[in-house]
């Protein structure tokens, strides 16, 4: 005769519920196969069309063909859109906690800004001409700049509305004088126009590999920021209390954004909206802990740019638009939607 057994010993047997840090890292490794399969689908699909055997022959190739010329060049490219997107998600998440803003971006402390200056000066008084020329006057101008909104914002006592009053100042300044010479050069517009629209599509292993130390530090430094951002993010007073060093933790959480946003424009140009949109949505699901925040934005943001670059390669065939274009087509509607959305929320 079957006896049933006490609800307590019941309930004990049942499985328990996923708890939320579970569900936060099975989220996580689903993101990781998503950007595995974007990633995949960079080198396979493009303006020029490849099939299956031309592509699988370029990744493990003996001989050298045309096919493999295009895997090699989508190869670079999709390595430079990972390692940018990582950068441009971290930067804005950390931007995003500084500021105690959502809505924040890289561009919001003048990196962007710094870097196109900086560019622009190098072509018309400088004569560069190549890449590799442009990666270090864009990044030095990015760093030039992120120190500059430091001091301006008031150094060790900086708050974030001085930090983005500064930077806002400073961006409107340097894109007036990008503006000034570039109307006033034509050879600088000309070499210009496709550098300030943002494109991976002059990506080489040389370029990716002048970016990789800069970006690699930048993000190690950014997720070991994660736990003295969490308590920033609460707030002045709060952040004291939890014994964080307010000083070190802005000076700190500033360098990590200008490297990782320096790095990525200097490599590929401005390309807006992805430092905005991934952290922002990240955060609808994560919630406000930078520990989960930060890695979840380094995968998705990827995944985001190398999507917008495979749409522009997709959609305009046999020529390509730029992946800054696509991105900023896409985050035009989103930027709308979310500052209505929290318009809302706060009524």
């Amino acid at each position: 005769m079957l006896v049933d057994s006490p609800p307590e010993q019941r309930a004990d047997t049942a499985p328990a519920p996923p708890t939320r840090r579970a569900i936060r890292a099975s989220g996580l490794l689903l993101a990781l196969a998503v950007l595995a399969l974007v990633a995949l689908a960079s080198i396979a699909i493009g303006a020029k069309e490849l099939s299956p055997e031309q592509v699988w022959h370029g990744l493990f190739r003996s001989t050298w063909t045309y096919g493999d010329v295009v895997v090699d060049e989508r190869l670079a490219r999709t390595a430079l859109g990972l390692l940018a997107g990582a950068a441009l998600g971290l930067s804005g998440a950390v931007l995003q906690a500084l500021t105690r803003n959502p809505l924040a971006d890289p561009g919001l402390l003048g990196i962007n800004a710094g870097a196109s200056a900086a560019v622009v000066t190098a072509i018309t008084y400088f004569g560069v001409t190549s890449l590799e020329g442009y990666v270090w006057f864009a990044f030095f101008g990015a760093a030039a700049v992120g120190a500059l909104v430091w001091v301006l914002g008031g150094s060790r006592s900086a708050t974030p509305v001085r930090l983005a009053l500064a930077g806002t100042a400073i961006s409107a300044a340097l894109y007036g004088y990008l503006q000034a010479v570039m109307i006033t050069d034509e050879a600088a517009l000309s070499k210009m126009r496709f550098w300030t629209v943002g494109s991976l599509a002059s990506a080489t292993g040389s370029t990716t590999l002048r970016v990789l130390p800069f970006i690699a530090a930048g993000t190690v430094l950014a997720l070991v920021l994660a736990r003295p951002l969490n308590a920033v993010a609460m707030g002045d007073d709060t952040a004291k209390a939890l014994g964080a060093d307010l000083n070190r933790t802005r000076a700190l959480s500033m360098l990590a954004a200008t490297v990782l946003c320096g790095a990525a424009t200097a490599a590929c140009g401005p390309i807006a909206f992805v430092g905005l949109m991934v952290p922002h949505a990240v955060r609808s699901f994560t919630g406000p802990d930078l520990r989960w925040i930060l890695p979840y934005a380094a995968v998705l943001a990827p995944v985001l740019l190398l999507g917008a670059d495979v749409l522009g390669r997709v959609v305009a065939r046999p020529s390509e638009l730029q992946v800054g274009i696509v991105t900023a087509i896409i985050g035009g509607p989103v930027f709308i939607f979310l500052v209505r959305r929290r318009r809302t929320a706060q009524l």
